[in-house]
C-alpha cells in the first residue's frame, strides 16, 4: 500500500515483543496483567494479547468497553470515574460481561446503588500522589461511608483499591520511579490491612507504563494495568521505559515544501495527526517528533541534525542540517517517531503495518451497541 497522506505505521513484531516482555514480567512477579487498551484501541491488536493468554483488560470509557465487548472480551475494567449519565449503557454492558467500574466519591456510588439493574464490580480509586483524582488513602471517614453504601447494595460488589501513578511520567531516574512505586504500595497495603476483615477478597490494582517497564519486581499487588508499553514512544524513551528500537509506531508524512533559506522542510502532518504533545529537550527546545529513515521493513533509529520543531493544524515544520535538508525532495515520505503514541493513534484512527496490513481503530469505526 502506497503512502499518500499522513499514515501511522505499526511494526507488529516490535509490538509483539513488547507484549511478551510485559507478560513475562507479570508472570515472574506473580501478578495478573490487565493491560490498558486505550493506547491501541484496536480489535486486531487486542487479539495479539489474547494469543498470549490475556483475558482481562482495561479501557478508559464506556464506548471503548462496548467496542471490546463486541469483539469478545468478557472481563473489562473501565479505569475512569464512572459517569452516571451513562447508566443505561452501563446496565446494558453489565448484562453481557463481567464489568468493573471505578468510583472516587460517594455520590457516584449512591447513584449506582439506586439505578443499577445488573451486578457490577467496583474499585475505589486512591490518589497516592498523582493529584489528578481519587480518594486520599487516609480519608477513612469517606471510605467507610462509601463502603457502607456498597455493602447495602446487592448489585455492587467491592473489588478493591486501585491507583495510577501518573507522576512517574515526570521522572527519568529509576530510583525516583521506584520511590513512587514503593509509596503507592505502602499506602495500598495500609488500606488492605484496614479493610481486609470486612472484605476478605479485596484486591489491589496498580498501573503505569514507566513503573511496569523500568522496575523488575512488581509484586505486592494483585494486578498491573500498563497500556502505552504496547507501542511506546519518545516520552517513554526519555523516561527510560524503553529504547528507540522498542517504539512500534511511526508516522509517515509526505514532504510538501522546502525552505532552503532556513533549512526547514514542511510536512503534511500536523497537530491533528500527532497531537500537540511536546518533549522538552535538555537545552529547553521543544521536540514534536524525531525523524527516522523509512526502510522496506520498518525504520531506522532517530537521526541527529533533524527533528520536528513545530506543529500547526496540518503542517509539521522540520528543521534539518544542510546535509539532511538536501536528502529530501518534494513528494518524499518522511518517517517521524511520535512524542505520545496514545494520542497519535487516537487521531490517526487506524494503522498500516510494516507487513502491509490495514488495522482498525475504535475512533475510525462505527460502533453498534
Amino acid at each position: 500500500m502506497k503512502v499518500t497522506t499522513p499514515t501511522l505505521l505499526l511494526d507488529k513484531q516490535k509490538a509483539l515483543k513488547n507484549i511478551q516482555r510485559m507478560v513475562e514480567k507479570a508472570s515472574n512477579s506473580g501478578v495478573r496483567l490487565r493491560p490498558h487498551f486505550k493506547t491501541h484501541q484496536s480489535a486486531q491488536v487486542g487479539e495479539w494479547f489474547r494469543a498470549v493468554g490475556i483475558d482481562s483488560i482495561t479501557v478508559s470509557s464506556v464506548k471503548m468497553a462496548r467496542y471490546f465487548a463486541n469483539n469478545g472480551w468478557n472481563n473489562i475494567l473501565i479505569a475512569f470515574p464512572a459517569n452516571i449519565l451513562e447508566m443505561e449503557s452501563i446496565n446494558a454492558l453489565a448484562s453481557e460481561i463481567n464489568l468493573h467500574l471505578v468510583a472516587v466519591n460517594i455520590e457516584t456510588v449512591e447513584a449506582l446503588a439506586a439505578e443499577l439493574t445488573q451486578p457490577v464490580r467496583i474499585w475505589l480509586k486512591v490518589d497516592t500522589g498523582y493529584g489528578r483524582t481519587g480518594i486520599l488513602p487516609h480519608a477513612h471517614t469517606d471510605l467507610d461511608a462509601i463502603l457502607d453504601v456498597i455493602q447495602q447494595c446487592e448489585n455492587i460488589w467491592f473489588e478493591g483499591f486501585l491507583t495510577h501513578d501518573g507522576h512517574t511520567y515526570k521522572e527519568t531516574e529509576k530510583d525516583a520511579i521506584q520511590s513512587i512505586h514503593n509509596t503507592s504500595l505502602f499506602l495500598l497495603h495500609l488500606l488492605r490491612d484496614r479493610y481486609i476483615d470486612a472484605f476478605p477478597e479485596l484486591k489491589l490494582s496498580y498501573g503505569d507504563t514507566p513503573s511496569c517497564s523500568v522496575l523488575e519486581d512488581l509484586s505486592g499487588v494483585d494486578e498491573i494495568r500498563p497500556g502505552n508499553f504496547v507501542f511506546y514512544d519518545l516520552t517513554q524513551q526519555h523516561i527510560g521505559s524503553c529504547t528507540y528500537s522498542d517504539i512500534a509506531v511511526c508516522m509517515a508524512c509526505p514532504v510538501v515544501a522546502k525552505h532552503p533559506e532556513r533549512n526547514e522542510i514542511i510536512l503534511y502532518g500536523g497537530s491533528v495527526h500527532f497531537s500537540k504533545d511536546v518533549l522538552l529537550q535538555e537545552d529547553g527546545t521543544p521536540c514534536y517528533g524525531r525523524v527516522v529513515t523509512l526502510t522496506e521493513n520498518g525504520w531506522s533509529g532517530p537521526m541527529d541534525g533533524i527533528e520536528v520543531v513545530s506543529l500547526s493544524q496540518e503542517h509539521g515544520i522540520v528543521r534539518a542540517s544542510e546535509e539532511l535538508f538536501e536528502k529530501y525532495k518534494i513528494g518524499d515520505v518522511m518517517g517521524v517517531l511520535p512524542v505520545h503514541s496514545c494520542l497519535t493513534a487516537d487521531l490517526m484512527k487506524g494503522y498500516l503495518t510494516t507487513e502491509g496490513d490495514v488495522l482498525e481503530h475504535l475512533s475510525g469505526k462505527a460502533l453498534h451497541v
